[in-house]
C-alpha cells in the first residue's frame, strides 16, 4: 500500500492527467449525466427531484467503493499485477499536477491579454469571468488552488490511506457529483441537495487536516504565524463548511485578500473577505499557491509514512 501511494503520487506530479488517458472520473462524469437525465424523465416534482439526488448519491458511492474493491479482490493473488492496479486507481484518484498545470495555464493566458486570462480561467471556475479584472482573475485562480488542494489532494489522499484505492475512488465519485450537481441555481437546487450535503460530509475532516497540512508544510518560507491566525479567524468566511480552511490558511500565509461576492452561473452569490491583505495580489501568488498545495501533498505522506512506521 505505502509502495503504491508513494508511487502514485511521484507519477502525478511526473505526468498528471494527460487528456487522451483513460481516467476513471470521465466515466463517473457519464455516468452522472445519464442518471441525471433519466431520473427527471421520471420526476414531476421538487421533492421527487430532492429524493432522486439522494439516489444517485446512494448508487454511486456503492459503485465508486466496490467497483475497484471487487477488482482488486479479484487480482490479489498476483501480486504484481495488483500493485499495477493500485497503483492506477490511486494515480487516478489525485489531481495536484493537473492543478498545477490549470493555474499555470491561467497566468500563461494573462501574459497574453486579460481577455485570454477570463477565458483560461472559465475553464476551471464555475463563477462568471467575464467582467472581472486581472487582480480578480489571479484571486480566483488562488482561490481554486487553494479549494482544490483539499478536494483534488488531501482528501482523496485521506480516504486512501484509511480505506485504500477503493476509497480513493468513491471520494472522487461524491466531490464529482458535487461538482456536477451540487448548484444552488433553481436548476439543480433540489436534485443538488443530497450530492451537495454528502460532499460537504465527507470533507469536514480533511479540509481541516489541509488547512493544518498547509501551515506546517510552509515552515520557513512562508508566514506560519499568519497562516494560522487567518485560518482560525476567517475559517467560517465561506459559504461552505469546508473550503473556508485551505482558502484562509493560503490567505494568511501570502498575507493576501481572498472571498468577496460572485456571480456563479447567472446567480450572485454574496461571500465574505478571508485574509487581510497585507500584500498585493499578483501572479507570483498563483506559483506560490502551487507551492503550498505541493508542500501540504508532502507533508501528508511524511506523516503518513511516520504513523505506518510507529504502528509496526
Amino acid at each position: 500500500m505505502m509502495f503504491s501511494l508513494l508511487l502514485a503520487v511521484v507519477l502525478d506530479f511526473v505526468i498528471g492527467d494527460p487528456y487522451n488517458f483513460p481516467h476513471p472520473v470521465k466515466l463517473m462524469g457519464r455516468l452522472i449525466i445519464f442518471e441525471e437525465n433519466q431520473l427527471r424523465k421520471l420526476c414531476k416534482t421538487n421533492k421527487q427531484l430532492k429524493i432522486s439526488g439522494l439516489i444517485i448519491v446512494i448508487i454511486n458511492v456503492i459503485l465508486g467503493f466496490f467497483i475497484p474493491f471487487y477488482l482488486l479482490y479479484a487480482v490479489k493473488a498476483n501480486k504484481v499485477l495488483f500493485t499495477i492496479i493500485n497503483t492506477y486507481l490511486i494515480y487516478t484518484s489525485i489531481a495536484a499536477r493537473c492543478l498545477h498545470h490549470e493555474a499555470i495555464m491561467v497566468s500563461k493566458a494573462l501574459d497574453k491579454g486579460l481577455d485570454d486570462g477570463r477565458k483560461r480561467l472559465s475553464y476551471i471556475v464555475g463563477r462568471d469571468t467575464s467582467q472581472l479584472s486581472e487582480e480578480e482573475v489571479i484571486k480566483a485562480t488562488v482561490e481554486t488552488v487553494a479549494e482544490n488542494t483539499s478536494d483534488g489532494v488531501i482528501a482523496p489522499l485521506f480516504f486512501i490511506a484509511v480505506l485504500g484505492a477503493p476509497g480513493g475512488l468513491m471520494y472522487k465519485f461524491v466531490n464529482t457529483m458535487d461538482s456536477m450537481l451540487g448548484y444552488r441555481n433553481e436548476k439543480y437546487i433540489d436534485m443538488g441537495y443530497f450530492p451537495a450535503r454528502t460532499d460537504d460530509l465527507f470533507n469536514i475532516i480533511p479540509a481541516r487536516i489541509t488547512g493544518l497540512l498547509m501551515n506546517i508544510g510552509s515552515i520557513g518560507k512562508f508566514d506560519l504565524k499568519n497562516g494560522l491566525k487567518i485560518m482560525w479567524r476567517d475559517r467560517r468566511n465561506h459559504k461552505s463548511p469546508n473550503s473556508g480552511y485551505p482558502e484562509s490558511a493560503v490567505a494568511g500565509l501570502l498575507g493576501i485578500q481572498l472571498g468577496g461576492g460572485n456571480y456563479y452561473h447567472g446567480l450572485f452569490i454574496d461571500k465574505p473577505n478571508i485574509g487581510d491583505g497585507l500584500n498585493q495580489i499578483g501572479r507570483r501568488h498563483i506559483k506560490e499557491t502551487i507551492e503550498i498545495m505541493y508542500r501540504a501533498e508532502i507533508a501528508f505522506i511524511i506523516f503518513y509514512f511516520l504513523i505506518n512506521y510507529l504502528s509496526k
